[in-house]
């Protein structure tokens, strides 16, 4: 992978550092109520560079295990969103998961869908993965127009999929065929 890499504008990509707990904590707290709807709830310890600390060790470690790309997109320095590539299987699957956020200063400039664009270039051509699967709240129109911008399909629904925002909720399912 390459250490760093252009997306769109002067966004950029690469994987999470242990050095970047203080601008990911800064990060999280500024769009704590953006993201609120779309994912689980937290704890205030996460919100912390403490919290942002053991999170990126913990990400790491997957990442030398093989399991997780976590990448941090940047704008000048500033990171402006998040984007995995989670629970990486090998042999026949050949398949991950992959999940994004992106600044609410930045929705609607396409940084989402360049970030979904390099993480599918990065499965296919350095992980040699098959198949790319993500899923999406049934009303987050943004997620599933980047989805489908990306030549992602759905495939299905799945009941009370996600612990979100305190309650199971449904999600529908998308894959992206690479090979």
């Amino acid at each position: 992978m390459q250490p760093e890499s252009l997306l769109v504008g002067g966004v950029r990509v690469r994987v999470v550092r242990l050095s970047d707990a203080e601008r990911l904590s800064a990060a999280y707290q500024r769009n704590r109520e953006h993201l609120a709807p779309w994912e689980p709830r937290r704890n205030e310890d996460f919100f912390t560079v403490a919290g942002q600390t053991a999170s990126i060790e913990s990400k790491l470690a997957l990442f030398i295990a093989g399991s997780d790309v976590p990448w941090v997109l940047l704008d000048a320095g500033r990171i402006i969103g998040v984007m995995t590539l989670s629970g990486i299987v090998r042999g026949p699957f050949l398949s991950a998961h992959v999940g994004y956020w992106v600044d609410k200063e930045y929705n609607g400039q396409g940084v989402g869908s360049a970030a979904v664009a390099y993480a599918v270039g990065v499965a296919r051509t350095e992980l040699g993965l098959h198949r790319l699967q993500a899923a999406t709240l049934p009303h987050n129109a943004a997620s599933q127009k980047i989805l489908k911008r990306s030549d992602f399909e759905e495939i299905g629904l799945a009941p009370a999929y996600l612990k979100i925002a305190g309650a199971w909720q449904d999600h529908i399912l998308y894959q992206r065929v690479l090979f």
